[in-house]
């Protein structure tokens, strides 16, 4: 099958990247903006997509319908899709390529076998395509996953996990339980330090004992922020996924916790290009306990 049309949805920071590296690829990406923010319409006119009338039109025009947002609009946003195939019988593939558990990856396989589409699995590692050195990792499985072998290249790799779904989403699960998961320890332990009031102690034996994760929070505690409202529902879906297998989701409930009191502050109303770079990890963690102080209050 060749594909002239991929529907993205919807153009935020990934799936503005991934959109713009496939329209680069002679490959027209369209999208539905109805009802959509000022920031994603801007990005969907940067990246060059065309803003199709509704779900309806866009499955009928789409010859694959790929669906990149936070991951707990994934499962109503394929209800959406779905229900738009059946009422126009236009069945492109789905491939879902948010951050999902394998759980609620075969509920959306399902839904679409259902109405008669093929499904595939699908997982994002590393930043939106061309924002750095290396390519953006697709992962993806399932019977039909060799078709996003044509979206192959411009910043972005697709690498083939198999028949099996669920497999493409346990990757990226068990992979952000360690990269995002660990950036909320460190962050959590670094706030408790500020509000125990033995940052400036715990600063200097770090620095001696463990000085990459010291480096590590100044790069990551003031900038958190800014992702962590996406992050919560990635945290959540990492617990279903640990939970599926027998280990304790505990540890990224927790996570989501953390991601929700960075989300009350100030500094959540930035987007990544809008970042304060000059901010400083003391500076930052000075409003988060601000903030724990107003959650212990209330």
């Amino acid at each position: 099958m060749s594909l002239k049309t991929v529907a993205i949805l919807s153009p935020g920071d990934m799936g503005e990247g991934v959109g713009a590296s496939i329209k680069e690829q002679n490959v027209n990406v369209i999208t539905v903006l109805t009802g959509r923010s000022e920031e994603t319409r801007k990005r969907s006119a940067r990246a060059g997509f065309q803003d199709i009338v509704d779900l309806d039109a866009l499955v009928t025009a789409a010859d694959l319908v790929m669906s990149i947002m936070p991951p707990e609009y994934a499962e109503a946003t394929a209800s959406d899709v779905a229900s738009a195939m059946r009422r126009t019988r236009k069945t492109p593939p789905f491939a879902d390529m948010n951050a999902i558990a394998p759980t609620t990856s075969k509920r959306i396989a399902a839904a679409m076998k259902n109405v008669g589409a093929n499904f595939i699995d699908g997982g994002i590692i590393g930043l939106p395509p061309l924002k750095s050195g290396t390519p953006t990792k697709l992962y993806v499985s399932g019977p039909e996953a060799s078709l996003l072998d044509e979206l192959d290249g411009n910043g972005k790799a697709v690498i083939q996990l198999g028949d099996k779904i669920g497999h493409a989403s346990a990757v990226k699960m068990v992979y952000a339980s360690i990269t995002k998961g660990t950036d909320s320890l460190l962050t959590a332990a670094y706030t408790a330090a500020e509000a125990l009031g033995v940052r400036e102690i715990l600063e200097d034996e770090w620095e001696k004992s463990q000085p990459d994760a010291l480096a590590r929070m100044g790069r990551r505690i003031p900038v958190l922020p800014a992702d962590a409202a996406r992050w919560i529902g990635e945290m959540e879906q990492i617990s279903e996924t640990f939970a599926s297998v027998g280990v304790t989701p505990n540890y990224h409930k927790g996570a989501a916790e953390m991601y929700r009191l960075l989300d009350l502050t100030p500094f959540a109303r930035e987007s990544r290009e809008t970042i304060d770079k000059t901010r400083t990890m003391q500076e930052a963690v000075r409003v988060y306990v601000e903030y724990l102080n107003k959650n212990k209050s209330q």
